[in-house]
């Protein structure tokens, strides 16, 4: 406890200093800023190097846990997928309430962090970027809005938009049928659908014009099951090189899809940060 409010103190100085570092003291030669600069330069590089090495950990930890929650128990069973569902971000919760730092939506996908609203086991009713009375809850749902979109001109700076879905199936899960209610690819397309069909509208209130046009990306976390390769094969999507997930682009729904098998998406999440790893000395297998 002491060193962390110490740590704290240290933070603080550290904030104050570089808001006045960037500011040039009257009468101070270049020589004298550049020696403060350095100063200031050489702290942060300290702590930076610290945050960092917390923060690659964790990820390690995540890595290691969620593996372990997709392998066989002893009992014969496989893990309940809202164990698997909690690892990636807590059940029942926003984007508004809880910290960044209690979510790793990283291990779907990296651009996942970067969201105006996001969405957790909630109901389609209770967010606040539709006026939807659907009362079915996602697993995860999230909105980017880029109010300043590129080549758009100053007269035209109506917003851009883009939703995510992930539905998630517990591991080797094998009942996949036809129907919303066994087809996790049409529960994803569904969700995504009954969404745009409220009026869209920004986290602070602001409508998004022509909402049945926002692109959609939904995202599919399971194992390749026999079931699910049929359904996969049945939405016409595409194999990936190594057969552990499925892709494709549904036209009607204007959805990019994609399947991902829990191997798949651990392997990839610790093929991205191999290099973070070895160079703090972690393990990678």
């Amino acid at each position: 406890m002491l060193l962390h409010r110490h740590l704290a103190e240290i933070d603080g100085r550290l904030l104050a200093d570089g808001h006045d570092v960037m500011a040039p003291k009257e009468e101070e030669s270049y020589d004298d800023y550049r020696a403060r600069l350095q100063e200031y330069l050489k702290t942060a590089e300290d702590i930076k190097k610290s945050d960092l090495a917390n923060y690659v950990a964790h990820r390690r930890i995540i890595l290691d846990l969620l593996e372990k929650a997709i392998q066989r128990q002893d009992d014969g069973k496989y893990a309940r997928e809202d164990l698997i569902h909690n690892l990636i971000m807590p059940m029942g919760r926003t984007s508004n309430d809880i910290h960044f730092d209690t979510c790793n939506l990283w291990l779907i996908d990296e651009r996942l962090a970067f969201h105006d609203y996001l969405a957790s086991d909630k109901t389609i009713a209770s967010m606040p970027i539709t006026d939807s009375s659907e009362t079915r809850e996602p697993d995860l749902l999230a909105m980017k809005v880029f109010d300043n979109p590129i080549l758009v001109s100053d007269t035209q700076k109506l917003p851009l938009a883009s939703f995510v879905v992930v539905e998630l199936k517990r591991p080797m899960r094998n009942d996949a049928a036809a129907g919303e209610d066994k087809d996790p690819i049409d529960q994803a397309l569904g969700y995504l659908e009954r969404v745009r069909k409220g009026v869209v509208q920004t986290v602070s209130g602001r409508p998004i014009p022509q909402s049945q046009e926002i692109p959609g990306f939904c995202y599919v976390i399971c194992d390749i099951t026999p079931t699910i390769e049929t359904r996969c094969k049945l939405h016409s999507l595409t194999p990936t090189h190594d057969y552990s997930g499925y892709f494709g682009y549904n036209q009607n729904y204007r959805a990019y899809i994609e399947v991902i098998s829990f191997d798949r998406l651990v392997n990839s999440a610790k093929e991205r940060n191999k290099a973070f790893f070895d160079k703090l000395g972690l393990p990678t297998n």
